[in-house]
């Protein structure tokens, strides 16, 4: 069920609907606040606008970096397990 949250954002209070948990949604405004600092201390004096697609390029920036990583990593499990079933069926 989905539950209404207010959060804050940029200084701009916003209403969301979310079925997270409370810590989850707290913990995802967390690292967009977080974010939108990092943006803020790199480059002083921008508007609103671009503060906040400057911090959402960062994160999809992130999301696909850690998404390739995340693509390696099946693949090489994915080759161990192959590896592993072959070494089962040739020794039976």
């Amino acid at each position: 069920m989905k539950k209404n949250y207010k959060i804050r954002i940029l200084e701009q209070e916003l209403s969301v609907l979310s079925d997270a948990e409370d810590e989850k949604v707290a913990n995802v405004v967390q690292f967009v606040n977080n974010k939108i600092e990092e943006v803020l201390q790199a480059k002083n004096g921008l508007k609103t606008l671009n503060v906040a697609i400057l911090a959402a390029l960062n994160i999809s920036e992130e999301l696909l970096r850690l998404k390739e990583v995340n693509i390696e990593l099946c693949e090489q499990l994915e080759g161990r397990a192959e590896k592993l079933i072959q070494l089962i069926e040739d020794t039976n």
